[in-house]
């Protein structure tokens, strides 16, 4: 494999970390140190450990005071307002579908901000006969529409069709639950349509990513706080049991299912539909450059938390769920499935976690069952190596539904 000066340079900085010498001559020089900006920040990634790190030998004593202390600094990173006096969420319609109402609803979360999400409900639903919930995430580029089976509301918004599988909402409403679907920022109806057109299929993140970094938000904060506002809006509604709201995340949803775990210990049962990796170890390894000749950070703008790093990665968030029941749908490393059964076994529900694995990995002979990824290597090299298969990315619902509604309709 090609590998540039700078690419052994991360090598060599995570050898002198290790306590080795690195190649005489380079440029991080024999006391550890490097000229090179990123060779320098690349130290700097690999020295400054998580402090929330997940241990596995926590007692349970010690694991609950770890969730309590992961809670409090999701808070803080998230840097959601206070609540307000805002004007209560109207109904703008009510339609009948096969099997289902279909309701559009708006909410107004943060002063010159309207929020529309769809409410699913299934035929017999009422305050006199509750059902379990779903609050449904959807992944990038994809919108509350097609989670719920709907047309698009603009030609810029449709996708292809083998995306039409993703209509999480409409398949938990069809087997008995009350399905709320809601947008990603920046996406559909919240969309800049100045920005978004079928000749430039896609959508400007980064814009108000920057802005609200500007501000000493983020992009995850915004979408977490929307969410939640959602999400208690939901615990209000009579048709809705308050004992059985679960949360699903698809793909970049996933990254807000976590923090909504962390800060809402009355959710039920979580649906992570993605693979399972540290980021950091991500934007340790994936440093060799493309044809360009640049080094490609693994996450965009609006997955970037300031200081998330520096407190815990996504496995320890998962591990924070338990003991409330999770599932996993698509892989990553075995390591990190260990990690977090280790906390279920911790707090008592060993059975609560399911951790699957995409069909060309399902065999354990297959999958590479390490311990660390090396570094220095491409994109497609850190999936094959951490067992995933982006060809494969899709709402599991047939694994998905039956599990959450074996939970929930009890």
């Amino acid at each position: 494999m090609r590998r540039t000066i700078l690419s052994a340079l991360c090598l060599l900085a995570a050898a002198v970390v290790r306590g080795q010498q690195p190649t005489p001559g380079a440029a991080v020089r024999a006391d550890g140190r490097a000229v090179n900006t990123r060779a320098a920040v690349q130290l700097l990634l690999e020295t400054r450990k998580p402090a929330l790190a997940f241990d596995p030998g926590f007692s349970p004593e010690e694991f609950n005071r770890w969730k309590r202390d992961v809670s409090r600094a999701v808070t803080a990173l998230m840097q959601h307002p206070a609540a307000g006096e805002d004007p209560a969420p109207q109904l703008l319609s009510d339609e009948e579908r096969d099997g289902y109402r279909l309701q559009k609803w708006e909410c107004y979360p943060l002063a010159g901000c309207a929020v529309r999400f769809l409410v699913l409900i299934p035929g017999g639903v009422s305050a006199a006969a509750p059902a379990p919930a779903v609050l449904c995430i959807p992944g990038s580029g994809q919108t509350k529409e097609l989670m719920a089976g709907e047309p698009e509301l603009a030609p810029a918004f449709e996708l292809p069709a083998a995306e039409k599988r993703n209509d999480m909402a409409r398949q938990f409403v069809r087997a008995g639950m009350v399905a709320v679907a809601v947008d990603n920022p920046c996406t559909g109806e919240t969309a800049d349509l100045e920005w978004v057109s079928p000749k430039y299929r896609g959508y400007d993140y980064d814009d108000a990513s920057r802005v609200l970094l500007e501000l000493g938000w983020s992009y995850q904060g915004y979408a977490s706080f929307i969410d939640r506002y959602v999400l208690e809006w939901m615990k209000r509604q009579p048709a809705v049991r308050h004992d059985r709201i679960v949360v699903s995340g698809f793909s970049l949803g996933t990254e807000t299912l976590m923090i909504l775990g962390a800060l809402d210990r009355e959710i039920y049962a979580f649906v992570y539909n993605d693979f399972l990796c540290r980021t950091r170890e991500r934007a340790l390894a994936m440093t060799l450059p493309g044809n360009d000749g640049r080094r490609h950070f693994p996450n965009s703008i609006r997955h970037l938390i300031p200081g998330m790093l520096t407190q815990f990665d996504f496995p320890d968030l998962v591990a924070a769920l338990a003991p409330r029941p999770v599932i996993c749908t698509e892989g990553g490393m075995d390591r990190d499935f260990r990690l977090v059964e280790r906390a279920y076994a911790i707090a008592g529900n060993p059975s609560g976690c399911r951790c699957l694995h995409q069909p060309r990995f399902a065999d354990p002979a297959v999958r590479h069952d390490v311990d660390s990824i090396p570094y220095g290597i491409s994109r497609d090299d850190f999936f094959r190596l951490a067992n995933v298969d982006p060809k494969n990315h899709y709402f599991k619902g047939e694994t998905i539904v039956p599990w959450v509604k074996d939970l929930v309709v009890r």
